[in-house]
């Protein structure tokens, strides 16, 4: 009886232990169950925070990137316009104006660089137009508009714009009544030299009225000719040009 006793004894401590050992368990298993998570979530928000930084920081590094490009455009643009406007001033500087050019021109090559254009186009008409070649001297008269074609004996007939009379020395050297059209052209008027319009007379014929003489000085201001003046030969205007009186 006694033994019996004791063995009960010995089951009931051992199924103590037993319970004690398998409560430590389940509450080393439930404190390891609710820590993990806990830890999980740690690394987890640890993770996406790293995520956060490291885009964080590639934006920084893209901006950074994406401002450099700019600013280095930006500083090509500005170099090859200095470059451009460098090159456009050397080209200014360096290419020969248009007045030292035609300086040099008329200074080497143009025998009649030292006369005025008005001098030039008296001996170029009266090259091509003057009835004699071989004058002694070349006399310009000036016409303003506004005077009469024979003032002499019938003013009634008066030029309409101002004309220039070109005659010899001698009264067979002849004469050449124009007006410049600035062009290369003149309009050449029909008449005689003053005192000349009646054949070398001083006075009209007998029975000329005024309604006759009126209309021929009429048909020479209407019906002028256009004439194109040639340049000729050039050491030929000069010699006429030094016979020039005005």
């Amino acid at each position: 009886m006694k033994k019996f006793s004791k063995m009960s004894y010995m089951y009931t401590v051992v199924l103590s232990l037993v319970l004690v050992l398998t409560g430590c368990t389940n509450n080393n298993n439930e404190e390891s169950s609710s820590v993990t998570p806990t830890a999980s979530a740690t690394n987890q928000q640890e993770v996406k925070e790293d995520d956060e930084v490291a885009d964080t920081d590639d934006n920084s590094d893209s901006e950074a990137d994406s401002e450099a490009t700019a600013a280095d455009k930006s500083e090509e643009n500005s170099t090859d316009a200095s470059e451009t406007e460098e090159l456009k001033q050397s080209s200014e500087d360096t290419a020969p104006s248009e007045d030292s050019t035609n300086t040099y021109v008329s200074k080497e090559d143009d025998p009649l660089a030292q006369y005025s254009s008005e001098e030039i186009e008296y001996a170029r008409v009266w090259l091509q137009l003057g009835p004699n070649q071989k004058i002694d001297g070349l006399y310009v008269r000036h016409i303003p508009a506004g005077t009469t074609l024979e003032p002499d004996h019938f003013p009634i007939i008066s030029y309409p714009e101002d004309v220039v009379q070109l005659s010899g020395s001698r009264i067979v050297d002849g004469s050449v009544t124009y007006s410049s059209n600035g062009d290369g052209t003149i309009n050449v008027y029909n008449v005689p030299l003053p005192g000349r319009w009646y054949g070398g007379s001083p006075t009209p014929p007998e029975g000329l009225d005024e309604e006759t003489m009126r209309e021929e000085l009429e048909d020479i201001i209407n019906n002028t000719e256009l004439v194109y003046i040639n340049p000729g030969n050039d050491d030929a205007v000069k010699k006429i040009i030094e016979l020039i009186s005005e």
